[in-house]
């Protein structure tokens, strides 16, 4: 999978990319995260890529003509399956979205800043906008790397287990349930029985139970979703 971001700002996104996890999928080749600095379309030698909002108000937005000329030349190079801009009044990210996404083989993010982009770039180019919450950022950059995170670690071989991210929270809109390590009795509060039995399907069942019980105590709007 290749993801190209959009930012002025790329040197925040360089340490989520560069440890654990993301880092071995880019090393083994699973993921391709290439960062691109807005400000290499810039409109003049100052470097601009923002300016004043017309009708007036308060802070900058992003000009559509180095958004424009940055996505016309990346496209130069390859089809992308998504464009999608990060913004609050997006849909709200999910697991359900990060598993269709995980599908692609090209994604480009556009990363916001200041009071957002021209909206007439997100009329021409962008083909879906996420929201990583309700709540306001500096910029795009964190939500980008919540982003690839969610994504990455569902393309297959990323995980050193295979299974493990189908067991994750959210998935089949159900949190995940309980887990335990060694000991098996720490100060006196002891490992479920049943996990230390060795019978695997008794094993998925109480898991399966755990995860409803856990999903109406503290997100019961999951379980009337579709």
């Amino acid at each position: 999978m290749n993801i190209d971001i959009l930012t002025v700002v790329p040197e925040l996104l360089d340490s989520p990319f560069s440890h654990s996890i993301l880092k071995r999928a880019r090393e083994k080749g699973l993921l391709n995260v290439h960062l691109h600095n807005l400000r290499k379309w810039a409109i003049n030698k100052h470097m601009q890529v923002d300016d004043y909002q017309f009708g007036g108000g308060a802070g900058m937005v992003l000009m559509p003509e180095p958004l424009a000329n940055a996505i016309d030349e990346l496209q130069k190079d390859k089809k992308f399956d998504e464009i999608i801009f990060l913004t609050p009044d997006g849909e709200l990210f999910n697991q359900k979205i990060a598993n269709r996404l995980s599908l692609k083989e090209n994604i480009l993010l556009i990363c916001g800043h200041y009071k957002g982009i021209d909206d007439r770039i997100r009329q021409k180019y962008v083909t879906k906008e996420i929201s990583i919450g309700d709540y306001v950022l500096s910029g795009g950059e964190l939500a980008a790397a919540v982003v690839v995170d969610a994504i990455g670690r569902l393309i297959p071989g990323v995980l050193n287990d295979e299974t493990s991210a189908l067991f994750d929270s959210f998935q089949d809109n159900l949190l995940a349930p309980p887990v335990y390590t060694r000991p098996a009795d720490f100060r006196g509060n002891k490992v479920p029985e049943i996990l230390l039995q060795g019978d695997p399907k008794k094993v998925e069942e109480w898991r399966t139970e755990q995860s409803l019980l856990r999903t109406k105590e503290r997100r019961p709007d999951l379980l009337s979703e579709e």
